[in-house]
């Protein structure tokens, strides 16, 4: 385990800072969840962006959230393969075991793994093409939704428009798995998807009816 390093010193300064204050001021609470167990009210599946801060945007304390990032918070389709699947997992134990309320996909300006699935589908990305890229091979859970915004000349709103789509695709996906199904269908599951304005701070809900976002 020679590669392994120890951690670099402004987060261990940070650490030490966080345990003298926030966590000092609080401990009973953090206590508290540790001894009886995490009860979030929902599940929220965003983008590994580091600007994408979901505790800051809905002052989330800990214990609210059940939280999964993932490249362009994306939900692959329902697969029980044997195979690896992180964000399916991470669905299950929220839904099954946690029992959460909502679960709510959220997406965002300027996502990075949008971009490349754009590039990918004008054959402007070969690297992303390659078989053993596994962005690549992620975002093609995105790419039968270009069609939608292919004829979109501006390529600023193309990609936002692609990252509304998304979030779009991820909510279709996880209506195939049959234990989130189930809970919608019982009314023990709300699906929710939101797409936010980095750099405007604006958050837009998706709206089924009219099948288009909507400012919160």
């Amino acid at each position: 385990m020679e590669f392994a390093k120890p951690l670099p010193s402004y987060l261990v300064k940070r650490y030490h800072g966080w345990k003298a204050t926030t966590y000092s001021e609080n401990q009973v609470w953090y206590r508290r969840l540790a001894d009886e167990g995490q009860r979030p009210r929902a599940m929220v599946i965003s983008c590994c962006d580091s600007r994408v801060h979901v505790t800051s945007m809905f002052g989330a304390d800990q214990g609210d959230f059940f939280i999964h990032r993932n490249i362009a918070n994306l939900v692959p389709p329902y697969a029980p393969d044997g195979d690896h699947h992180g964000t399916s997992a991470a669905i299950e134990y929220a839904v099954t075991a946690l029992k959460v309320a909502h679960l709510i996909v959220l997406g965002h300006s300027q996502c990075g793994g949008v971009q490349g699935c754009i590039d990918m589908c004008k054959g402007q990305a070969p690297q992303l093409d390659a078989k053993d890229s596994f962005v690549g091979r992620w975002m093609d859970i995105l790419k039968p939704k270009y069609e939608l915004v292919a004829d979109i000349e501006d390529s600023v709103e193309q990609a936002r428009q692609f990252e509304r789509q998304s979030v779009v695709a991820s909510l279709e996906n996880l209506m195939t798995f049959p234990f989130v199904s189930s809970a919608v269908d019982q009314g023990a599951l709300s699906l929710h998807g939101l797409w936010t304005d980095i750099g405007a701070g604006g958050l837009e809900s998706y709206d089924p009816y009219q099948k288009k976002f909507v400012p919160v």
